[in-house]
């Protein structure tokens, strides 16, 4: 397709409006594929463009996808997207034209999604696992005599440094006739440039000489024909032995030359490539050679991130991984926030400390500028790493920087620390290891749905042995909790915040001995008790919420007090004091509430003999869909108003839990 700076206004995609199944791309000639090709693009960014959404992926792989709905038969042919970013093709394809609703509540989804159609699989946005997905589906297919049916992933070059997809591969590889098609979309990127050792082999393919060899490698008679030789020779004697030794030496150092994909070769499955990924016949050609091989088969595909738009192609940082609304035109956002991010605070405090500190070392896999490592490394180059899509190592290595005399800084959205759970606890927790792990975009996170939510971290960290947790409810709190993290040398520690602007600082009206601050008081305590109505325990972000709550109660003459324990792991002594002096306690948390920060504060409370009825406000543990944050929070019973509802009624005896008595003396003691 030719370069196309602006996307045509008035166009019509007549092609496009014709394609509503994947048989509907049988029919048409290479000409107008590339004409489909240039629809979908243009079609792309103009829908994206007021959306948002996942743009530069789906713009390069737009040849790849039409080439695997055409060579494979989808659903009967099981079609698998790693990460699901790029899928948005995919969805165009099988009959989704509705992207006015892409990531909008009730909407398309921005990855795919069974209840959409019977084309899409894997739901979960986390990168890596589609290879495991094709070895479990591809052994289904073999147990059920289902021998006519491939499995084909489409994944790109970033996702395959994580260890799970070479676990994958090693499997699979194992047994030489699973009909498995890997598709690797080499675009020199996963969200920043590929880093590693696996990027740079990739990188130094060729696609001339290759492409000349595919089809014979690819056919069984070739295999057939080898196999005999060796048997042969190998029968031969001493003589042939030697021979053999001789001829295999030398095929195995052609083939490293002619064929540098020897890496997958070695692991027993065969390899294509590398191959034009915008050449829609060379596509075909080498999806065709790699099905009729009837065995595992990887596919290298060289694509260009945001092919087709210019100002895709320009944005150096991310080739517009993903993007706001946009103008179509020049690329340039609509509306750009003036107000300052929680990441953009962290990046420039952690800055600050790693120029006072030489032995702070950040970490980050494959994220630098969206978790805000980007002014440390410009700074301190020798002192950020980039271990890719690869959590499991980055935690793991943290804990072999800290014993080697450094503090790392692990900067992750909050979804992915699931990854590297294990490293954290018996890497880094076991060995009581200075470690910092910052997770962004905790909490809901909106519109990129189920598994981008990052709700699932103060529930899963609560156990882990000697864990520090910290929740800054603003930006002052954020600089203060790093500082004070960073500091600890002999035990982890977690900051956790959400994902857009950070707002105004919360002052405090007063910091009690243990950290904890107390933002509010409202009416007076009680004159025989001493206690006031209810005690409002915030979670970080929750905090600007449980004071609106207590604004909203003062109106109903209900007196609280609003504290921000600020480190919610371990919990603060003097929280469960104060929980002694009021009729109620309600914690606030956007995270699930089993288990999370309000069920912690519960259990020390029975430890410590306080009998105070206890209200925990969080998430449900259910995979919420794609919707704004202020959406899914006003469905999940945390927006103000809703609280403010339920604390009356509960106050008054009418909702469980019941809040104790007014004037009612508790029975505990101190």
């Amino acid at each position: 397709m030719p370069e196309k700076t602006v996307p045509g206004e008035n166009a019509k995609p007549e092609m496009l409006h014709g394609i509503h199944d994947p048989k509907d791309l049988r029919p048409l000639t290479y000409e107008q594929l590339r004409e489909l090709a240039g629809e979908i693009r243009e079609f792309l960014v103009n829908h994206v463009a007021v959306t948002g959404g996942h743009l530069g992926p789906n713009l390069g792989v737009v040849e790849l996808t039409l080439g695997i709905h055409r060579v494979f038969d989808s659903p009967h042919d099981n079609i698998l997207f790693d990460t699901g970013h790029q899928s948005y093709v995919h969805k165009l394809v099988t009959g989704r034209h509705n992207f006015e609703s892409l990531r909008q509540k009730g909407g398309l989804s921005g990855y795919p999604d069974r209840g959409e159609s019977v084309h899409d699989i894997i739901e979960s946005s986390h990168a890596s696992s589609s290879i495991s997905w094709a070895d479990g589906i591809s052994r289904a297919h073999k147990l059920n005599g289902q021998n006519d049916r491939y499995t084909v992933v489409l994944i790109g070059d970033g996702a395959l440094t994580g260890g799970m997809a070479w676990e994958a591969v090693n499997n699979i590889a194992a047994d030489r006739t699973r009909k498995v098609v890997i598709v690797v979309n080499d675009n020199g990127r996963s969200y920043a440039p590929t880093i590693g050792g696996f990027a740079n082999q990739l990188s130094a393919l060729k696609y001339n000489v290759q492409q000349q060899v595919d089809k014979m490698r690819l056919d069984r008679r070739y295999d057939r024909a080898l196999n005999a030789m060796r048997e042969k020779l190998q029968r031969g004697g001493s003589f042939g032995q030697m021979i053999y030794r001789g001829l295999h030496g030398m095929k195995a150092g052609i083939k490293d030359v002619v064929v540098p994909g020897g890496i997958f070769e070695d692991l027993g499955m065969k390899y294509v490539g590398p191959i034009d990924g915008h050449d829609q016949e060379a596509v075909e050609t080498a999806l065709s050679a790699a099905k009729n091989y009837g065995g595992p088969v990887i596919v290298h595909a060289i694509t260009e991130k945001g092919h087709g738009y210019a100002p895709a192609r320009a944005n150096e940082d991310d080739q517009f991984h993903a993007v706001g609304p946009i103008d179509p035109l020049t690329g340039k956002e609509v509306s750009k926030s003036t107000k300052e991010s929680w990441t953009s605070v962290f990046g420039r405090e952690i800055k600050q400390i790693a120029d006072e500190r030489e032995d702070i070392v950040g970490i980050t896999g494959a994220m630098l500028i969206p978790v805000g490592l980007r002014e440390f490394a410009q700074a301190h180059p020798e002192r950020v790493v980039d271990v890719g899509i690869a959590e499991q190592h980055a935690v793991a290595m943290s804990a072999g920087l800290a014993y080697g005399g450094m503090h790392p800084v692990v900067a992750l959205y909050a979804t992915f620390l699931n990854r590297g759970f294990d490293q954290l606890l018996m890497d880094v927790a076991l060995h009581k290891a200075g470690v910092t792990l910052v997770l962004d975009r905790s909490g809901i996170t909106g519109p990129d749905g189920a598994s981008h939510h990052g709700m699932w971290d103060l529930a899963l960290l609560q156990f882990i042995p000697g864990l520090y947790m910290a929740a800054p409810r603003d930006a002052a709190t954020l600089r203060e909790a790093l500082r004070e993290a960073v500091a600890i040398d002999d035990a982890p520690t977690v900051i956790r915040y959400p994902k857009g602007s950070v707002g105004e600082d919360i002052p405090a009206l007063e910091r009690r001995e243990d950290g904890v601050d107390v933002l509010a008081r409202t009416g007076a305590a009680h004159p025989q008790t001493g206690q006031r109505d209810v005690l409002f325990v915030a979670v970080g972000a929750m905090v600007r919420v449980a004071l609106e709550v207590s604004q909203i109660l003062e109106t109903h003459r209900v007196h609280s007090t609003v504290v921000d324990p600020r480190w919610v792991m371990p919990v603060p002594a003097s929280v469960v004091e104060l929980t002694r002096d009021h009729r109620i306690v309600v914690t606030i948390e956007d995270g699930v509430r089993s288990g999370g920060v309000g069920a912690r504060i519960r259990q020390e409370m029975r430890a410590a003999g306080v009998d105070t009825a206890l209200s925990e406000l969080g998430l449900p543990a259910e995979f919420i869909p794609h919707a704004s944050r202020e959406e899914i929070l006003e469905e999940t019973g945390l927006s103000a108003e809703t609280i403010a509802a339920d604390v009356l009624a509960q106050l008054a005896g009418d909702k469980v839990p019941f809040a104790r008595e007014e004037g009612q003396k508790p029975r505990h003691t101190h």
